[in-house]
């Protein structure tokens, strides 16, 4: 199995080269095959949420992003997975997005917008920081201090890392084409 997931990053990372050559693949976050760390996020009516509660019956795609409200890269990765719950669904995934945004920011720009997937809060950062993700390229002075690295993570209904996509440049996202090779090309045990 973790032959699998680490056959399915290196297919995703070689999908993804043609759209940043100049960036390098990243490993951050949890190890795959590792169990993640609870959610401390909640939704945008404020209620606590899990993996678990996210999931599908093979599990979840996670997304941790910057920013709603003033990261134009993160909107517009927002706004180009709108068509990916339907094509995860039939793979047995469901779709989420985590920022440090507070639940009034994300609502905002899932009704403008039109997201039809949930948009979940970490204020504090607190999963943020439990999945290391907090990037240290800001000060606690700055209004980005908090925010993630831009990543994400299949994730199996009870916690398991699958495969994640990131990329060291915040500027590049992955497509929802090498998102869906990756989950393709998992083992089916999950």
């Amino acid at each position: 199995m973790k032959f699998a997931a680490a056959l399915a990053v290196a297919v995703a990372f070689s999908l993804a080269a043609p759209l940043a050559a100049s960036a390098a693949a990243w490993d951050v976050g949890p190890a795959v095959g590792a169990t993640v760390p609870p959610l401390h996020a909640t939704d945008l009516k404020g209620a606590p949420v899990s993996v678990k509660d996210l999931s599908g019956k093979n599990g979840v795609v996670l997304i941790f992003f910057r920013s709603a409200k003033w990261c134009p890269y993160c909107q517009k990765q927002l706004m180009d997975m709108k068509d990916a719950p339907a094509a995860l669904a039939q793979r047995g995934y469901r779709l989420a997005a985590v920022s440090y945004d507070p639940t009034d920011v994300l609502a905002g720009f899932t009704e403008k917008r039109g997201i039809p997937y949930p948009l979940l809060s970490d204020t504090g950062s607190v999963t943020i920081d439990a999945w290391k993700l907090r990037d240290m390229r800001y000060k606690p002075d700055s209004f980005a201090w908090g925010v993630p690295y831009a990543s994400i993570y299949v994730i199996s209904p009870k916690g398991v890392l699958q495969a994640k996509l990131a990329e060291e440049d915040y500027k590049v996202r992955p497509e929802l084409s090498v998102l869906l090779a990756t989950i393709d090309g998992l083992s089916p045990k999950r």
